[in-house]
């Protein structure tokens, strides 16, 4: 019987199809929801997500002592006893910490590609990632699952213009992609820096950016200004305007820096320290949306 080829849906309805080809196993019947011993789960090999916090690990593991595993995991059928993981990676790791035994889990057939597909879609829906590691994740699925671009705003949920944009990203030097993964930046910032075509500027106004605190609308009039005359103002020459209308001692953003990363690592957003002169300022928090807002608030309330 020929295999249906379930390429080019969203998560939930690769999750949802059916298969003829159904069969009962051990631990429960495919395409259905079974309680699976973890020691017969294994890693997906298509995993893009590498890196888990620990301390987001210990507490989902203390909720799952008291709650159990409230949403099933999705795993595929590779073996008599063996399973690999399609989404739910942090819930299988946080129940082992927890010391259970086995795990619900929604079982079904899949092949390699629709793995590949489910995973990166899954892991596109996380809350904390950082611009490129979205960006990286859509060109995936332009790359490896045959998506056309104008269809995969479709499979994501969002607009073809969001996901161009995300993928523009990746045209920016390497340094500054860095300085997006750590957050020291956000997606406007980067955004800006894009219409400007010599690396290197990109590079130095990037810099800027992180050492004195930048909002994006500062970034941008930096950026209109090399693209109007060439060059553009220091450091010195922008503040130093600044302090002798106000009469305002210089901000040193640098000794902010540890405060802006801790609140970084805090809330998962970009953070930046505005306005700031001598020891006053403002913090100014970035949010993409309303769910990402209420997101840090809840953060917010256990700081």
């Amino acid at each position: 019987m020929a295999k249906r080829n379930a390429l080019g849906k969203g998560l939930g309805a690769l999750l949802d199809s059916s298969n003829d080809d159904v069969t009962l196993v051990s631990e429960g019947a495919i395409n259905s929801v079974a309680t699976i011993p973890l020691s017969h789960i294994v890693a997906n090999p298509f995993q893009p997500r590498h890196e888990f916090e620990d301390e987001a690990l210990s507490e989902l593991a203390e909720s799952i002592l008291i709650h159990g595993v409230i949403q099933p995991i999705t795993v595929r059928k590779v073996g008599s006893e063996k399973y690999e993981l399609i989404s739910g990676e942090r819930r299988t790791r946080a129940s082992i910490i927890a010391g259970l035994e086995r795990i619900p889990a929604y079982v079904r057939l899949a092949n390699d590609q629709e793995m590949l597909e489910m995973a990166l879609i899954e892991n596109i829906q996380r809350e904390d990632l950082n611009a490129i590691e979205i960006s990286l994740s859509y060109k995936r699925l332009l790359d490896e699952c045959g998506l056309r671009q104008e269809e995969l705003g479709d499979r994501v949920g969002k607009k073809r213009s969001t996901v161009n944009n995300y993928l523009r990203l990746l045209k920016l030097p390497e340094g500054i992609q860095s300085s997006l993964r750590r957050n020291e930046i956000s997606m406007g910032h980067a955004r800006a820096l894009i219409t400007i075509e010599d690396p290197k500027v990109q590079d130095y106004i990037c810099k800027r950016a992180v050492a004195e605190g930048l909002s994006v609308r500062k970034v941008e009039e930096l950026v209109k200004e090399y693209q109007s005359t060439g060059t553009v103002p220091t450091e010195t020459s922008t503040t130093t305007t600044t302090t002798t209308a106000s009469n305002e001692p210089k901000a040193n953003y640098r000794e902010f820096k540890p405060y802006k990363d801790l609140l970084v690592d805090r809330l998962g957003s970009a953070v930046e320290f505005a306005s700031v002169k001598g020891e006053k300022g403002k913090i100014v928090i970035h949010f993409d949306d309303k769910p990402h807002l209420a997101d840090i608030l809840e953060k917010l309330r256990h700081i």
